[in-house]
């Protein structure tokens, strides 16, 4: 690493990193680059990037280099003191500094020497963390005030992406408020309960976590899967809560649904919005193509349709329902075995038994009380 770096090169470094941020998702790995930037403009050894508490009382951190994610009292150490008293803070020796705590250094065999930190700030001048750097790298050792006016120049960036992030939670945690609301309405009006949904959400992430998707998708079809059955709210209740089985021109009415969901929600450009939309226009779609509303087969339903069916029959079968009383697991798990590669897609099937353990333990968890 170059250690005395030029106006030209901080730029470059900046704009590599802010690359990298605007590509990143994940606020784990946020903080990640936040750090990795921070290190590199300071030719810092390590950096970490603390974040206030929702409580005001603690801060965190998910990473610091060279050390597992960690949690302090906001008063507690160099980084409490900068915080609480809202001031930037060098030293060259923290041994000498009676608020330098050296335990961490003896139990990871680390040995700190000179240290930064300044507060980071949001848009209404409230302390949100703050940024630290952690022995200058090369012949000096030490920090100089050009490595402060760059950490300086991080943290402000750092303080800006970190609010970014925080108004981007907020706002998907209010949509995923928003769709199980409204997923839990939806239901409602047939008669069913909240737990319904709750059920199917957990139900469709373990099978897609088993089936191989990652994380990040598995966790957006469970937060999508509430809305699955929203096109309800447009079917008569004559129809809709009619006690027995459908005549034929019942049974087209209610099978509207599927499509209905999906033109209610399907213009949102939104990633959660978007697969919902294909939840609820493909989780009545089967495998050997005799489903509805487009009569798709195999792989051309999409993977969340296709998961979100297992799930759905599941909890449907295994409910009271104005119209049947719940089944017996026995014969449910033989409707499964039936219906594998005809209703449900084969490999889910297998999986759905594999896991079926784990369903069992989220629909116990999800009783309805009536």
């Amino acid at each position: 690493m170059n250690n005395s770096l030029n106006a030209s090169e901080v730029m470059a470094l900046i704009f590599k990193y802010i690359t990298k941020i605007s590509s990143t998702r994940s606020h784990k790995n946020v903080l990640i680059v936040l750090a990795d930037m921070g290190r590199a403009i300071t030719s810092a050894d390590r950096c970490t990037v603390w974040v206030v508490s929702d409580d005001k009382k603690r801060l965190w951190t998910q990473v610091a280099h060279g050390m597992d994610a960690i949690e302090i009292d906001i008063n507690s150490g160099i980084v409490g003191s900068a915080v609480s008293s809202r001031e930037r803070i060098m030293i060259n020796d923290v041994y000498h500094d009676y608020r330098f705590n050296p335990e961490v250094d003896k139990k990871t065999g680390y040995r700190t020497k000179s240290m930064m930190v300044v507060p980071m700030y949001n848009k209404d001048d409230e302390i949100i963390g703050a940024f630290q750097a952690i022995n200058r790298l090369g012949d000096e050792e030490v920090f100089d005030k050009r490595d402060m006016e760059r950490l300086m120049l991080s943290s402000t960036y750092a303080a800006e992406t970190l609010e970014s992030a925080r108004l981007v939670r907020e706002i998907e945690d209010t949509q995923k408020e928003v769709v199980f609301t409204m997923g839990a309405i939806g239901e409602s009006r047939s008669k069913e309960t909240g737990n319904h949904v709750k059920r199917v959400a957990e139900y469709s992430k373990i099978l897609a976590l088993a089936y191989g998707l990652s994380e990040e998708q598995a966790q957006l079809l469970k937060d999508a899967s509430p809305m699955h059955d929203i096109g309800k709210v447009a079917i008569p209740d004559s129809v809709l809560n009619k006690p027995g089985r459908f005549d034929a021109e019942e049974r087209a009415v209610m099978d509207t649904h599927a499509k209905l969901g999906y033109d209610m929600i399907r213009h949102s450009d939104r990633p959660l919005l978007k697969a919902a939309s294909i939840v609820a226009y493909e989780h009545h779609e089967k495998w050997d193509g005799s489903g509805y509303p487009r009569k798709l087969s195999g792989e051309d339903i999409h993977i969340f349709g296709r998961i979100t069916a297992i799930a759905d029959v599941f909890d449907a079968l295994g409910s009271d329902r104005v119209y049947k009383k719940a089944w017996d697991d026995e014969k449910i798990f033989n409707l499964f075995e039936e219906e594998r590669a005809k209703h449900f897609d084969p490999k889910l099937t297998d999986l759905f038994f594999e896991n079926l353990d784990k369903f069992l333990e989220v629909r116990n968890e999800f009783k309805d009380e009536f």
